[in-house]
């Protein structure tokens, strides 16, 4: 019998790991928290060996810490995070409307106009958590218009650092309709195929906007923290048990869920 060429063999705790991260990425844990294992050994179906494997693996890649006599919490963004990160997500998104203008087919701009109708459409409603829902989906398909695999694979990796003080988070009403403006016209630009304006629109809109509303994020999170402290629960969030986190519906730990990007 002949053999295969390539066998690809996965340990389970890296069949964790991706599901973990599309819980971090999506807001179902958040910031600040404590990682639930006794819950998530359930709701997996595995012990806490390979739970805890994987969660060595996410706090390599700074998406948690792991923290003595208390376990891993979910990592919080920095200033210093900001001014490092956000930077290199402006290059990658700009780099990516650039490539969408160029590669993608008149129906692909279409279906993104019809994201960006809906997300219009939440706003003018005032439904916040649809209208971040909408924003994500739509910041996705530039780069799947992009057409360029290593690009979306570096945007997942920024964006994992950052995804809560970009679209999980509220807004003030200001830096709301900054961003609904901007995104007017991010998607006329795309619409009209014009590269170095969408690439500069981008651009801006991250390290503009996008910016300011994560270092809003920042300091509503330090005055928070900050309250609870005065009112004596301290890190409540980092060192409490594990029943705070609700976990969805049980998945299989071998077909990771991915996020759509439609």
């Amino acid at each position: 019998m002949t053999r295969p060429a390539h066998i690809v063999r996965h340990s389970l705790h890296e069949s964790l790991v991706a599901p973990l991260r599309d819980m971090i990425v999506q807001g179902e844990l958040r910031p600040g928290e404590k990682v639930p294992e006794e819950r998530l050994c359930a709701h997996f179906g595995v012990s806490r060996t390979p739970i805890r494997e994987a969660l060595k693996v996410l706090a390599a890649e700074g998406v948690l810490q792991i923290l003595p006599h208390r376990g891993a919490i979910v990592a919080r963004i920095t200033e210093e995070q900001v001014e490092e990160l956000f930077p290199i997500m402006a290059s990658l998104e700009a780099l990516a409307g650039t490539l969408a203008c160029r590669n993608a087919t008149d129906a692909q701009i279409a279906q993104v106009r019809a994201l960006h109708d809906q997300m219009m459409a939440h706003y003018r409603a005032g439904d916040e958590p649809a209208y971040l829902k909408l924003n994500r989906r739509i910041h996705d398909a530039t780069f799947e218009l992009a057409g360029n695999a290593t690009l979306a694979s570096f945007y997942q990796q920024v964006l994992t650092r950052i995804h809560a003080c970009r679209f999980v988070m509220r807004k003030s009403p200001e830096h709301w309709r900054r961003a609904v403006a901007e995104h007017e016209q991010m998607i006329a630009a795309l619409e009209a195929r014009d590269g170095p304006r969408l690439s500069k629109l981008l651009e801006e809109h991250v390290t503009g906007t996008t910016v300011g509303i994560a270092r809003e994020f920042i300091a509503r999170e330090s005055a928070a923290e900050g309250a609870g402290r005065r009112q004596g629960t301290g890190a409540a969030s980092a060192a409490g048990p594990d029943i705070a986190l609700p976990i969805p519906a049980r998945r299989a730990v071998g077909r990771p869920r991915k996020i759509p990007a439609e």
